[in-house]
């Protein structure tokens, strides 16, 4: 069955979609257009934005997203979308309600109570989808920006306590570690929304991170799993300057705004694409915030 998407793609995903890291070749991806976006404050970084007296530029805000999803118009990703809903504000960031696995989606726990209303629209697009329900998050707490899966058979799992906790962690690094998986959860201040502040895959074996904030025993382990570090500051992570979305054959999408760490990633060879996305970080996410990965080759 076809899948809503944006015109003119109107594709299928493929009959085997998977997701079973975070730097192979992303070739579909979930979003929702930020029709009904306003910053609402339910994290640090948007009651910040929202003391501050900001005023939310709505055009500029279109032309931010636009530029985003032109960029994965010129990486080759083809773009669904969930159906909006005036009273959900937050509904564009997509990654933290459900995450696809190499067996299907599993529908997580929202932390919030103004999100949590977001899991009608994903369980109707999951199911016209045709994609199988692999999992139920039902202890705890879990969101999708502190899982990250750093590569085919490894799990790592952020928790502050505040969004995702102990219990939701553990639950969903169960059914993996059940599959063979080798799973590691670690702890971070809730200064930092979700763990993809302080760490993301940029290509196979290479991350950005902010270690001066990571646990040692997590840096240890992440040193076992041969993962290299390019070195965020506790700054550029406060503004998610870590959160970039791989996309495969070493490229990445890196807001404008981190010039430091684009310069960082193309020194390695990976190719950014930057388009500017402040108004969302401002809100408390960015651009992986905003793509929940549906299928992914490699």
């Amino acid at each position: 069955m076809s899948i809503p998407s944006s015109p003119p793609t109107g594709a299928a995903l493929p009959a085997a979609a998977e997701v079973a890291s975070e730097t192979g070749v992303l070739t579909d991806v979930l979003l929702c257009r930020p029709e009904h976006y306003r910053w609402n404050p339910v994290n640090r970084a948007s009651r910040e934005t929202l003391a501050a007296g900001e005023t939310l530029d709505v055009a500029a805000l279109n032309a931010q997203y636009a530029e985003f999803e032109d960029a994965l118009d010129r990486a080759g990703v083809r773009r669904h979308y969930l159906v909006t809903a005036p009273h959900l504000p937050y509904q564009c960031y997509t990654r933290d309600s459900s995450q696809m696995t190499p067996w299907g989606v599993v529908h997580l726990m929202l932390q919030a109570e103004t999100r949590r209303g977001e899991y009608a629209s994903l369980i109707t697009f999951y199911r016209d989808a045709g994609i199988p329900v692999f999992n139920w998050a039902t202890r705890g707490r879990l969101e999708g920006g502190d899982i990250h899966m750093v590569r085919r058979g490894t799990l790592l799992i952020g928790t502050s306590g505040v969004r995702s906790d102990a219990e939701g962690a553990a639950q969903f690094a169960g059914w993996f570690a059940a599959r063979g998986w080798e799973t590691h959860v670690t702890t971070f201040p809730d200064h930092f929304l979700h763990f993809d502040t302080l760490f993301s895959m940029a290509a196979d074996g290479l991350a950005v991170a902010c270690p001066d904030v990571i646990r040692e025993d997590t840096l240890d382990w992440l040193a076992s799993q041969r993962i290299r570090l390019l070195p965020a500051s506790f700054k550029e992570a406060s503004r998610a300057a870590t959160n970039l979305l791989a996309l495969g054959r070493d490229r990445v999408i890196s807001p404008a705004g981190n010039t430091r760490i684009n310069a960082m990633l193309r020194a390695e060879g990976i190719e950014v694409l930057d388009p500017q996305y402040r108004l969302f970080t401002m809100g408390g996410g960015s651009v992986r915030c905003t793509s929940m990965p549906l299928n992914r080759g490699g």
